[in-house]
């Protein structure tokens, strides 16, 4: 049977798989999917959300700099940690066409028959995935220049998922996106005061920095409200 979406409203708690203690942490707070971003790297699977420099061995961000000499996480590593139940939302990274049949080899290779979602704002990266039983397809829609392309890049094919970015969700769109995928999710979604909203929209699953929202949507699940949702910590986007 093809792989299935958690039941309900989800969170993917976004970045989580970047670094080992975050999926412990992402885990315990009721994640059923835990976020990852992939590059392709002189052959090797990295997770990591920071870019390389070039030839410098530097790591960056919008908001960090650090060294890029230290060992660096891998797939298998990322494989290694995370438990069996936890869904893995693998985003793929970067311009190398390599990369989306790197991952899909690794992943029958390292995790034969484990469900996972795989997504991409390039959608090029996705095509690998298609006929892979094991993949549920993620089209990312962080632009309205690409909002207005998913129609017709889909060419009718009704497509597993699409992720807005909340932002540029909206009533009229959401209808639109509906009508050409099973599930909708949006990002970012960093307080719980807006599932409600999302909800109404028809949105399925919350792409969160926040562990409070896990939590919330966690408590949901749990047919009450869960007091350590309004707990701080802090996001998950401090991770590599």
């Amino acid at each position: 049977m093809p792989p299935e979406l958690p039941a309900g409203l989800f969170a993917i708690a976004h970045r989580a798989g970047n670094e080992p203690g975050r999926i412990a942490e992402a885990a315990a707070a009721g994640a059923r999917v835990i976020e990852a971003d992939l590059w392709l790297h002189r052959g090797r699977l990295e997770v990591r959300h920071t870019k390389t420099a070039g030839p410098l061995p530097l790591l960056w961000d919008r908001w960090e700099l650090r060294p890029g000499w230290g060992p660096r996480l891998q797939l298998a590593h990322l494989l290694e940690d995370a438990p069996p139940e936890i869904l893995l939302h693998l985003d793929l990274k970067g311009w190398n066409d390599r990369l989306g049949p790197a991952v899909r080899r690794a992943m029958r290779e390292l995790a034969p028959g484990r469900p996972y979602l795989v997504s991409a704002q390039r959608w090029s990266l996705l095509e690998p995935f298609h006929a892979e039983p094991a993949a549920i397809v993620v089209h990312s829609i962080g632009s309205a220049r690409r909002f207005g392309r998913i129609a017709r890049h889909l060419a009718g094919q009704r497509t597993a998922a699409v992720a807005i970015h909340r932002e540029l969700l909206t009533a009229e769109r959401a209808e639109r996106l509906h009508a050409l995928a099973d599930a909708l999710l949006t990002w970012p979604v960093n307080d719980p005061a807006l599932l409600p909203g999302l909800a109404r929209l028809g949105v399925r699953g919350v792409i969160t920095d926040a562990l409070e929202v896990v939590r919330a949507v966690a408590a949901l699940h749990d047919g009450g409200e869960n007091p350590a949702a309004t707990r701080r910590d802090p996001p998950f986007r401090s991770t590599p």
